[in-house]
């Protein structure tokens, strides 16, 4: 039922500004499962005039030249299986192996080890000349009151934004990140998810944090203000921290740089009150 459901998601879906899909893979091994199989199934009755980008990535077991290879065979199984299922309207664009240099954690668990093995099908539409999406901005989370604030809702945490390619926020947006912890320590019971974002990285799952050199700068942008609220007393189970990448962008395509800060962007989401 649960595929059914997203093969007519995707099949309806028009395509606003980008998405990705990614599909995994057992270790050592570039051979699509039946899983993998239909959501490439599902990608491929996407409407509308599409590019997509296909980028293979595997974890750090074996030799860089061994994995780059790997990478690359399970990017082109999914460009092979993809060539035969899409209409004229897709066009796939480029497909890379990344190897293990764009990983998007450590290895330091079968579990994160999993999630390195994969490919990223990255889906654009063709944009005219000139043509703009602007998104509505959510409400703020800090200028309404707490019984306007509903669970499961997203919110805007204004002015919260950041300098490029880095986890650190403009200082415009001090305002804000000590009126939330205002509102975090006069309700005690209240749980929020702290939402990262990006710009302009199109070629990655996520962008990469200048500072630490990890492809993860979303979630490390949502993190950073994670640890300043726990360092003034904010316990930490009360606080998800999570990355969103580029795919959910206020303006796009970015033309200038007030887009580019407007995407860089931390938002915040309500679990629990």
């Amino acid at each position: 039922m649960k595929i059914f459901v997203l093969f007519f998601l995707l099949q309806c879906l028009v395509i606003k500004s980008q998405m990705i899909e990614s599909v995994y893979f057992v270790h050592d091994d570039y051979k699509l499962d039946k899983q993998s199989q239909k959501k490439l199934d599902s990608l491929a009755q996407l409407k509308g005039n599409l590019r997509f980008r296909i980028f293979g990535n595997c974890d750090s077991t074996g030799s860089i030249h061994y994995n780059k290879v790997l990478s690359e065979n399970r990017a082109n199984a999914v460009k092979k299986y993809l060539q035969e299922k899409i209409k004229t309207h897709i066009t796939i664009e480029n497909v890379v192996g990344l190897g293990e240099g764009k990983q998007i954690n450590d290895n330091s668990s079968e579990e994160l080890r999993k999630k390195n093995r994969r490919v990223d099908i990255f889906i654009d539409r063709e944009w005219a000349k000139g043509e703009k999406i602007i998104r509505k901005v959510p409400p703020s989370f800090v200028d309404l009151s707490v019984a306007e604030l509903k669970v499961q809702n997203t919110y805007s945490l204004p002015n919260v934004n950041f300098i490029g390619g880095r986890h650190v926020w403009l200082p415009g947006g001090n305002e804000t990140i000590l009126k939330l912890l205002k509102i975090l320590r006069d309700n005690p019971a209240m749980q929020v998810e702290l939402q990262g974002h990006i710009c302009c990285d199109y070629n990655n799952f996520d962008g990469e944090d200048l500072d630490l050199g990890t492809f993860n700068l979303s979630h490390t942008r949502a993190d950073s203000i994670k640890e300043f609220l726990q360092m003034q007393g904010i316990d930490s189970s009360r606080i998800k921290a999570s990355g969103q990448g580029h795919l959910n962008p206020v303006a796009y395509p970015e033309q200038t740089e007030a887009d580019r800060i407007m995407n860089r962007r931390v938002e915040i989401v309500l679990l629990k009150k």
